[in-house]
């Protein structure tokens, strides 16, 4: 699912052969865990994964920018490392290839990951638009 999710190769990456696998009441997987850490949630209504800071980090290693990245300025860094929404009047730049509802990495110029979450908006929309959130954040960094 990962690679399809987010591309080829990053399957090996996010899920190394010593991950654990915490599993829901029904036996399916809930959560994914390496060296302790939690790395990704696989979401219940279609499967897909949801990534943690952890997660984020592995990928932001291997992915070539803009890669699954939403940039966004410096003046609403702190608030979104924080968990809250990323509005599109502070995105800078969207990878063109991503469409509303994918998972993405929230970035600062800098390439310096800043939070989590699912984008709301097409590329072209969360740069063109002036209102409106365009990313809903699950974790930003100052939440880990």
């Amino acid at each position: 699912m990962a690679d399809i999710q987010f591309g080829k190769g990053c399957g090996e990456v996010l899920f190394p052969d010593d991950v654990t696998f915490q599993l829901s009441r029904t036996k399916r997987v809930r959560q994914i865990h390496h060296n302790g850490k939690h790395v990704a949630t696989v979401r219940a209504k279609d499967g897909m994964l949801t990534l943690s800071i952890d997660g984020a980090a592995a990928l932001h290693g291997m992915l070539k920018k803009p890669t699954s990245r939403v940039v966004i300025c410096e003046d609403a860094a702190p608030f979104v490392s924080k968990g809250k929404t990323a509005f599109a009047k502070h995105v800078l730049d969207v990878d063109p290839e991503l469409r509303a509802g994918d998972e993405v990495i929230i970035v600062d110029e800098s390439d310096t990951i800043m939070a989590t979450g699912q984008l709301l908006l097409s590329p072209h929309e969360a740069i063109c638009m002036e209102r409106g959130p365009a990313v809903d954040v699950r974790r930003g960094i100052a939440q880990s």
